[in-house]
């Protein structure tokens, strides 16, 4: 009995750990668990036999080891040297200046041809002179006879201005639209400056880089060579108006600190408060990168427009400018208007600001935007202002009456200012404009002709639809040099060229700045010249559009990992230094993640307000090795049909001299070579090294060529193309099949602009392949291939030039496969078995199992779901993704956008019909003539009321806009040490296993999942951004935060000469009845 029942004992006692551990067991979610129902042995075998497949067919088609065995024979040959990244920036800011100075002195000769010829010309009032107007030229009345201002001008497509028609011996003049074409002031100022023509064919066979040339003339006419013809837009209008460019205002004018006034008492109801609002955004217009500003609202109290900017002043950037814009709307009139709290708050706020040593420390103005001034308030500029004066006062009157004229325009003549009064919506620009000749005044009687230049910006003329032609402008002012208007220091214009940024980039040898160096430089603001990160456009090819403020895009919103701002402001402040930081960046589309250790070279570039900086990789991006073989050796591999240079590369400098502009590269080299062209200049280190490349790459060629003539290989034509690139911009290209037949015809070309050889990255294939573990091959799915039967595979790997850890990437090489060919590839080697009886455990065709390839940074290159197929994975597979970020087969690396556009919701007006309804625009034109004949005694009651009956039909209705944003989004990246893992994961009681392994010789990974667990309370693992939001406290301080940055070398604020009495007037700007009507008619009855 006694045994009995230890017996039963013993067998609850097991019976119960059986029990404990079968429960544990199902809810271990470790590594080595031990519940696996996919056998790791297997999925090894799979992809053994899939990687050995894979690299036969890589190595073979590529020609890899060929090109790496002709490398090795030359390895004794060659000289490999560590690059000097200091030498090189100062090297390259060297060449920049020398080029910037060729421009300035085209300059220089054009304002001392346009201030002689003014000098010897007499204005006359009653000059008759028929010139080439740019709108008006080659149009014909009803008769066939050109019109006044027009005539016959020539105009022939010249590739050098981007293929449009243009005349190089003569120049065009456009006029605004809302300007008189045969003004006696227009017409005397195209007479004179005639002689500009001359210069400007002189300065361009100078220098045959040079794109336009032009003379905005501070009457508005502008002056454009080559002659080209200027189109109206659909309401046949041209706004252009040269004297609101920021060119034109920063070579006129000093920098700034501006508080603008804005009178928002009862008197300002209706038109009033709109012409003012009107009036400070025209103000905002022309101010710059360089100037600071405030907005502060007046009635019995102090508004400012911006609260959380009360008592500072900010950057008069695009953002700012636009935030401020946004705010202005919000104004409202009511109450008593007490000008001297305005004026008080106005100069506290400017003498408070200069003593922190930040804005300008230049010029300072206060405008004042009212309707009038019940006093002169002396008491107050006798305080604040007398008698040094170094406040400027820009009274702006608005509306028609002039009862308070006398007192504001007193205001502007005691205190250096101008006086204007803008009646209407339609004066309001010009009279705007009328300050910046004042402030131009001590610049003119000093002749301080300073050169400037302006941060980047986009060319509309010169856009290629592909891509957008980034430009910056060097300008000089034109002054008036007779003797008898020296004090009056009278501006004449402004003279500028483009220098296209593309230009700056044809100095840097990209091939000294290794695979992932780039260079890149700032103005003196921290804004970018030109970076190979920086995205000025948003949408797709077809359309693309500009990002609002593209232009004023800071170094730190790209090199976003310097959070200290150390080599921002040390290249701001001028300095020449070296830094050094761990970068993660972006590429492909910014899906995928580069981690890499960057050292920057800086310095400045003399004469101009820009600093350059150098970015070179450490590990292979620091050695640059040279090669040597004779010319005759090289020139005969050069010239193989297969051979490419990259376009974008200088080789040889064919933009000098017009007969070398149809040369190509390849053709220049010869000619150099040749010793016949002593004026070709070229870039002999570069060619020396190209040609060894054409000479070790060569026997490529021949191999490329039997496998093609050999029938029995590829006979499926899975391979579609071989290719090569090496450091120093050559590449082979191989065709496997008839391009008619290519799956994916954009690779390798122009369209693909990530996929080749560019003026600041190589390609996206070759970056990849030099990160990979050498002798491996990198594969991916590019993103912008259409549906699954369209797709392709890459492969590439790198050739390395010596076995050292840090050996110089000699070249890269790959192949285009078709998407079908490589999955099914994948699936016969995961049929594979090893069971003698040839059954297997498990299949990828089982019900339960989910196969998949991914790449190292998590996206599906073959799944049972094609519609996956370059999916990431962790959308298909969340609960398996977190389990592999968990264990740490994967990590996620956090990436930010400080150029992003987000998707907001925003009202607008629906009321765009009307302008399309004959009777609407009738009815509403009546009203308007009736209302200007009232409006004298009525203007804001009247207006009030009759305009919001008008606008009350416009409904507001509510679309979406992209505005710019900040973002932060993921990305993952597979961890190297990891080649093969196992998991499981509890899904409420439910245990899904897995299994990882990596392809061998790849970037690839197989993950088989058992699917019969439902796993969907486990989220999905996006890559979507996430908008990063700011509360209204951090939007506040991100406002009155103000980088470093540098003012300009010259500043011109005043003039112990300059006659202060020249303050403005009132002009009788109502028009008559009579002119009003006979405007409705013309626009209710055009033709």
């Amino acid at each position: 009995m006694q045994v009995d029942r230890s017996r039963v004992v013993s067998s609850v006692w097991c019976a119960f750990l059986l029990l404990l551990y079968s429960t544990l067991s199902t809810r271990v979610t470790e590594v080595g668990a031990t519940h696996q129902s996919i056998p790791p042995a297997v999925v090894k075998l799979w992809a053994s036999a899939f990687g050995g497949e894979l690299k036969s067919i890589s190595a073979k088609y590529s020609g890899s080891q060929l090109l790496q065995k002709k490398y090795k024979e030359f390895e004794r040959a060659v000289h490999v040297e560590e690059i000097d990244g200091l030498r090189l920036v100062k090297k390259l800011a060297e060449d920049m200046e020398e080029m910037f100075h060729k421009k300035e002195q085209a300059m220089k000769r054009l304002v001392e041809a346009a201030e002689e010829a003014h000098l010897q010309h007499e204005e006359d009032p009653d000059l008759q002179y028929e010139y080439f107007n740019a709108v008006l030229i080659n149009e014909v009345d009803e008769e066939g006879n050109s019109v006044e201002l027009g005539g016959e001008f020539i105009l022939q497509p010249n590739d050098h201005f981007n293929n449009l028609s243009v005349n190089l011996s003569l120049s065009t003049v456009q006029v605004p639209t809302n300007m008189y074409n045969k003004d006696s002031a227009i017409v005397n100022g195209v007479f004179w400056s005639e002689a500009l023509n001359k210069v400007f064919v002189d300065n361009f066979e100078r220098d045959p880089s040079l794109i336009w040339q032009y003379f905005g003339s501070a009457k508005g006419f502008f002056r454009q060579y080559p002659g080209i013809k200027w189109k109206p837009d659909e309401h046949g209008v041209i706004a252009f108006d040269c004297r609101n460019r920021k060119w034109y205002i920063q070579a006129a004018t000093s920098p700034k600190d501006v508080v603008i006034l804005v009178d928002v008492s009862g008197s300002m109801k209706g038109l009033r408060l709109t012409i003012a609002r009107q009036t400070v955004s025209s103000i905002l217009d022309t101010l710059g990168d360089d100037d600071f500003f405030n907005v502060i609202a007046y009635n019995e109290e102090l508004h400012y427009v911006e609260p959380c900017l009360n008592g500072t002043l900010v950057q008069a950037d695009v953002p700012n400018k636009d935030h401020f814009r946004e705010h202005l709307d919000k104004l409202f009139a009511q109450g008593i208007g007490m000008l001297d709290l305005a004026l008080t708050e106005a100069f506290h706020l400017l003498s408070a600001f200069n003593e922190t040593g930040r804005g300008s420390q230049c010029s300072q103005a206060i405008m004042l935007v009212t309707d009038g001034a019940v006093d002169t308030y002396d008491a107050i500029f006798a305080k604040y202002n007398w008698p040094d004066r170094k406040v400027r006062i820009f009274p702006y009157l608005i509306g028609r009456e002039s009862a308070f004229a006398d007192n504001l325009k007193w205001m502007a003549c005691a205190n250096k200012g101008y006086f204007t009064q803008i009646s209407t919506l339609a004066d309001r620009q010009e009279n705007v404009m009328e300050y910046l000749h004042v402030l131009s005044r001590p610049k003119v009687i000093d002749q301080e002709h300073d050169t400037v230049w302006t941060e980047a910006y986009i060319d509309s003329t010169m856009e290629d639809g592909q891509s957008p032609v980034l430009m910056t402008t060097v300008a000089m002012p034109v002054f008036s040099t007779k003797n008898e208007t020296r004090n009056s220091g009278i501006l004449l214009g402004v003279v500028g060229t483009d220098v296209p940024v593309s230009e700056l980039l044809k100095t840097i040898p990209k091939y000294k700045l290794g695979i992932h160096g780039y260079a890149f430089a700032i103005t003196n603001n921290g804004y970018i010249l030109t970076h190979p990160d920086l995205r000025p456009l948003y949408g797709d090819k077809s359309k693309k559009r500009r990002k609002p403020n593209y232009s004023s895009v800071d170094l730190s919103e790209v090199e976003w990992e310097d959070k200290d701002d150390t080599l921002r402001n040390a290249m701001v402040n001028r300095k020449t230094g070296i830094f050094s930081m761990e970068v993660k960046k972006s590429v492909d589309k910014g899906k995928r993640v580069l981690v890499l250790h960057n050292d920057y070279y800086y310095t400045d570039i003399k004469g101009t307000p820009f600093s350059l900086g150098v970015a070179l990789s450490r590990g292979h991006g620091k050695f640059f090795f040279r090669g040597n073989v004779t010319v005759e050796e090289g020139l005969h591999d050069l010239e193989h049909p297969d051979v490419e240079l990259a376009d974008e590369w200088t080789y040889c400098n064919t933009d000098e001299h017009p007969e070398h502009r149809y040369l190509s590269q390849i053709e220049a080299i010869k000619l150099y070579l040749s010793g016949h062209e002593p004026h070709l200049q070229c870039d002999k280190e570069l060619i020396q090294e190209v040609l060894f490349d054409a000479v070790v790459t060569a026997p490529l060629e021949a191999y490329w060529t039997s496998m093609v003539l050999n029938k029995s290989e590829n006979s499926d034509k899975g391979v579609e193309i071989a290719y090569l690139g090496t450091r120093t911009g050559l590449s082979r290209i191989n065709l496997f099949v008839v391009p008619d037949q290519l799956t994916n015809q954009d690779f390798l070309t122009a369209e693909d602009k990530e996929g080749v050889f560019n003026a600041d990255h190589f390609p996206l294939w070759y970056k990849r392949a030099a990160e990979q573990v050498p002798g491996t091959f990198v594969y991916s799915l590019p993103f912008n291939t259409g549906s699954e039967n369209k797709s392709v595979v890459l492969a590439s790997t790198a050739i390395q030039l010596l076995d050292e850890r840090k050996s110089p990437i000699a070249a890269a090489v790959g192949i285009q496969m078709k998407l079908e060919f490589f999955q099914r590839k994948f699936w016969t080697a995961s049929r594979q078995c090893a069971a003698l009886d040839g059954k297997c455990s498990i299949s990828c065709d089982d019900e339960n199992i989910n196969c998949y390839l991914i790449d190292n940074n998590g996206f599906v290159l073959v799944a049972e779901d094609y519609t996956l197929t370059g999916k990431f994975f962790g959308e298909a597979e969340g609960a398996v993704m977190s389990k592999l970020l968990q264990m740490g087969s994967f990590k996620r690396v956090t990436l930010y956008d400080y150029q992003a556009l987000c998707w907001v919701f925003s009202e607008s007006s629906g009321s765009g019909h009307t302008l399309l309804d004959p009777y609407f625009a009738f009815f509403s034109a009546v009203k308007w003539i009736l209302t200007e004949l009232v409006i004298f005694l009525l203007e804001f009651n009247l207006y009030s009321w009759w305009y919001s009956d008008i606008t009350v039909k416009a409904q507001r209705i509510g679309r979406t806009t992209q505005v710019p944003c900040d973002t932060e989004y993921p990305a993952f990246v597979s961890e190297r040490t990891i080649k093969e893992n196992t998991g499981n994961i509890d899904c409420d009681g439910c245990i899904k296993s897995f299994v990882i392994q990596q392809i061998p010789s790849s970037n690839l990974f197989m993950v088989v999942v058992d699917s019969k667990c439902d796993c969907s309370m486990f989220e999905p693992i996006t890559m979507d951004p996430i908008e990063i939001m700011y509360n209204e406290s951090l939007k506040c301080e991100r406002l009155k935060t103000q980088k470093d940055r540098r003012r300009p070398d010259t500043c011109h604020p005043f003039h112990p000469e300059e006659n202060s009495m020249e303050c403005g007037g009132v002009g009788s700007l109502a028009p008559s009845l009579a002119a009003t009507l006979l405007c409705v008619l013309l626009a209710l009855f055009p033709r």
